[in-house]
């Protein structure tokens, strides 16, 4: 995972056979993930989902907000006998990671293993993950006044980027036509607060060198590699805490592709709300236009 060696390359430093190699790496991931998850990668309670709000306030100038949300493309070879079930809009074969990241580049929740040909939001809306997020299955703390004002409670939302449809915990920024400046400026904020994730994302292909290049392994095996890559992400970055300093928010995969999903207006007001609030910060009036 760290170099993303083939199991033929392995298997000439080694001196192992491909099939050992093989039933070592499935084995191993499916260890790790089974051992670490609980502890590195558990549902949030409503506990920690506020301090998780708390974290963006102090990093983004986010308030009520609960994490970054994003889909990504993980390269694959093509599986045998899977038509185009796996070929993308990019024009390679992949499944795709949907994850929630929080204010410190760590993976709060994911869903692995979309076809990567279902490159729209409903890859997030149909994964279990998104389930809980649009029927509210999150024990999400209940609504509150954005800090400083008495105006009538917020709820507590996921921010993401224009793939994504809106509901009442999920938001995303306005279309990039006919922007006025409160608009600007919630975009601007909202992307602050976004980028947690992309750099979650960069850090995680950093790492692991095994997204690099195209995945030559059986697709369940894929899945395995993937979760555990991302439980050892969150497990280094909670017992070894760094000081990123150039974090690369081009994590060299693939986002999901834009469909400009619908939003009813009662979510929209609540967008205007968020905008409304974020123009009262004086020092957002120098932000470029």
């Amino acid at each position: 995972m760290a170099t993303g060696d083939s199991y033929t390359s392995l298997h000439y430093h080694y001196r192992l056979g491909i099939s050992t190699i093989s039933t070592v790496v499935k084995e191993t991931c499916k260890v790790l993930w089974e051992e670490l998850h609980d502890e590195f990668l558990p549902t949030p309670n409503r506990q920690q989902w506020i301090e998780i709000s708390e974290k963006f306030v102090e990093m983004c100038q986010f308030p009520n907000c609960l994490g970054a949300v994003d889909g990504k493309h993980i390269r694959i070879i093509k599986p045998q006998g899977t038509g185009s079930e796996f070929f993308n809009y990019k024009k390679y074969f992949s499944i795709i990671l949907m994850a929630i990241a929080d204010a410190q580049y760590r993976f709060v929740a994911i869903d692995v293993g979309a076809y990567g040909r279902s490159n729209d939001s409903m890859v997030f809306k149909n994964s279990d993950m998104g389930r809980r997020v649009y029927n509210r299955q999150f024990d999400f703390p209940p609504p509150q006044p954005l800090p400083g004002t008495d105006a009538p409670p917020m709820p507590f939302v996921l921010v993401g980027d224009e793939a994504f449809q809106m509901c009442g915990n999920l938001i995303k920024p306005y279309s990039s036509r006919g922007l006025n400046q409160s608009k600007r400026i919630f975009n601007y904020r909202l992307t602050r607060a976004r980028r947690m994730v992309e750099c979650t994302f960069g850090i995680l292909v950093a790492k692991w060198r095994i997204f690099t290049k195209p995945i030559q392994l059986k697709i369940e095996t894929v899945d395995e590699v993937v979760k555990a890559c991302v439980v050892l992400h969150n497990y280094l970055l909670i017992k070894e805490p760094q000081n990123f300093q150039d974090i690369p928010e081009d994590s060299e995969l693939a986002s999901l592709e834009n469909f400009g999903m619908r939003t009813n207006v009662a979510v929209s007001r609540m967008r205007d709300s968020f905008a409304e609030y974020f123009c009262s910060d004086a020092w957002q009036d120098q932000i470029p236009c």
